[in-house]
């Protein structure tokens, strides 16, 4: 026999059934009739009813379904309403989609995304994630005869471009690359992060596009492989301006970015495709891109990508390249499978080094304090309460967010960036950095590959690094174009034969001594003790979230924020950069 079935669903389908049966059931005689009807012991006998032909006629006017008589429908006047003395009727414009409105589901799977993107918002999605912003006057500036880029034999467009901003003199990278680059050389450089690589190889391949026909549909014509979202960003960035003058179209492709807006934008066909090879790799998938008509492919920080795993994506994307086009490569290293890529897809190239992984930079001060566990809290606070923008580096999440509340709490104004972040909190605090808002900045090894901002004067190390690449990455945030800088990393007692091994390793000559909070040591690097006055939360919290309708602010930053497709480690990055002028341009 089975079972019956129990519990409140049960319950509420029995009662259901039984209200049913009440509402269907006709009542037994005596009991009470309907409101409104007559009572039975009232109501003429038959006989005495009148003949069906004597009643009264029933009323032909329809009748509503509460039993009301409907009124008849006046007839229509044709006259204007607003000279019956009615109101006329506002005319419905069509909503916009306002084009500075971010996405909302940003960082989310981008499948999801089904919005259709007005022409603005795609440009805002798209080009407009590298805004630029002239810092020099606007209209053209003569080139005089000894502008360096000129003697390079970039297009006089170009070099006139550079120079209303200021950039008149290319560094040693630059100089040393531009001229193989521009015969159509295959070219292997050789040069830290900040020695400006992104002019070296985006200039010679911007006049070669300049000098070829429209790009065909998916087919884009040169090709910027970078390792994250934020170097990507950067690097178009830095070359928009020179892409505008040129009359070329270029496209940033990288994750966490709406799918619609790539593929529509490659539908349409672009000189130049600034790419991350996961995305890249996900586009080719669907037949959004081919890459049959490359001519020119470009890896920046290919060591990077070596050590993020990226290798095999980027082999099947130059395998996807024909072959005899130009190779230009770049890395500070050529381990853990760069050499592999030189030896494989490199023909004959030329080897420019001009800056070796080694922290030969003499505008960059090293030094290392050695302290006690107690004082670390107050030491980093001191060193954060400085004038100017800081970064200070932890090795975890989880750790760059304990930092930056502790700052806070001790009045000194600091937000945290990582991976776990989601895209739009990211943008938020590194504009606010880059903009002077946010004058401390709490960074992890993989989000700090977006930190190219000027004026960095300190870098402080807070969790000794791994291994001396990262200590030279780190350090590489500061002393940006001849600017000087500083690099501090605090070592515990049980940490310092691994620090002076980070260093040795380095080649840096670091200043060592032990300190305590108040040292002069620290007074010579600009320390000062902080406030002890917590920062309050609504000065800092607006910069984590965006503004809603109404001055609102959302909740806490959303963590783990991830989008669809392959997923690209050390995610994070600006929507907008701003340029400074100076010799040699952006570096990135």
């Amino acid at each position: 026999m089975p079972k019956k079935a129990s519990g409140p669903k049960a319950r509420w389908s029995a009662a259901r059934k039984a209200q049913a049966r009440k509402a269907t059931k006709k009542p037994h005689r005596g009991q009470g009739a309907p409101a409104g009807s007559t009572p039975r012991s009232e109501r003429p006998a038959r006989s005495e009813r009148p003949a069906r032909s004597e009643r009264p006629a029933r009323s032909e006017e329809p009748r509503r379904e509460d039993g009301r008589t409907r009124q008849p429908r006046r007839p229509h006047d044709e006259r204007p309403r607003r000279e019956r003395g009615e109101r006329p009727r506002r005319e419905q414009e069509p909503r916009v989609a306002d084009p500075a409105r971010r996405d909302r589901h940003e960082g989310r799977r981008a499948e999801r995304t089904t919005r259709p993107e007005s022409p603005e918002t795609e440009r805002a999605q798209a080009d407009t994630w590298t805004t630029y912003r002239s810092t020099a006057a606007g209209g053209p500036r003569e080139v005089t005869a000894d502008n360096g880029f000129a003697a390079l034999g970039l297009p006089a467009r170009v070099v006139e471009r550079l120079a209303r901003d200021g950039i008149t003199d290319p560094f040693p990278i630059q100089a040393a690359t531009i001229p193989d680059a521009l015969a159509g050389r295959d070219v292997l450089g050789r040069g830290r992060t900040g020695s400006g690589k992104t002019l070296a190889f985006g200039l010679p391949t911007i006049a070669r596009l300049a000098e070829g026909g429209a790009p065909q549909p998916r087919r884009p014509r040169a090709l910027v492989l970078v390792p994250t979202r934020e170097l990507a960003m950067q690097v178009s960035d830095a070359l928009e301006p020179f892409v505008h003058v040129a009359g070329l179209r270029h496209r940033l492709v990288a994750g966490g970015l709406s799918y619609e807006g790539q593929i529509s934008a490659l539908r349409r066909g672009v000189h130049l495709l600034i790419a991350t090879p996961g995305r890249l790799v996900d586009l080719m998938d669907r037949g959004a891109v081919e890459l049959g008509g490359v001519e020119v492919a470009i890896l920046d920080e290919a060591d990077h990508m070596a050590d993020m795993g990226f290798v095999p994506e980027v082999t099947a994307i130059l395998d996807a390249v024909p072959e005899g086009g130009q190779r230009l490569l770049f890395s500070a290293t050529l381990d853990r499978g760069v050499d592999t890529l030189v030896q494989r897809y490199l023909v004959d190239p030329v080897t420019h080094s001009t800056d070796e992984a080694q922290a030969a930079v003499t505008t960059m001060s090293h030094h290392v304090l050695l302290i006690d566990p107690q004082d670390k809290k107050a030491l980093t606070a001191e060193l954060a309460g400085r004038a100017g923008r800081t970064v200070v580096f932890a090795r975890t999440q989880l750790g760059a967010e304990r930092i930056a509340r502790e700052l806070r709490e001790r009045g000194v104004l600091a937000a945290a960036l990582h991976g776990g972040l989601s895209q739009g909190v990211r943008n938020r605090v590194l504009g606010a950095f880059r903009e002077g808002r946010l004058p401390v900045l709490v960074a992890t090894d993989v989000a700090a590959r977006g930190i190219h901002v000027d004026d960095i004067g300190l870098v402080v190390q807070v969790d000794p690094p791994k291994d001396h690449k990262d200590y030279l990455h780190r350090a590489g945030r500061t002393a940006r174009a001849g600017e000087q800088g500083a690099v501090v990393m605090l070592a515990l007692p049980h940490q310092r034969r691994m620090v002076t091994r980070i260093i040795e390793g380095a080649g840096a000559q670091a200043q060592t001594a032990k300190v305590a909070p108040g040292d002069p040591t620290l007074a010579a690097l600009g320390a000062v003790a902080p406030s002890g006055v917590p920062v309050p939360e609504d000065v800092w919290r607006p910069l984590l979230e965006a503004p809603r309708r109404g001055g609102r602010r959302g909740g806490p930053p959303r963590r783990g924020g991830r989008s669809g497709g392959r997923s690209e480690r050390g995610r994070g990055a600006p929507a907008s950069h701003r340029r400074s002028s100076g010799r040699g341009g952006t570096m990135a």
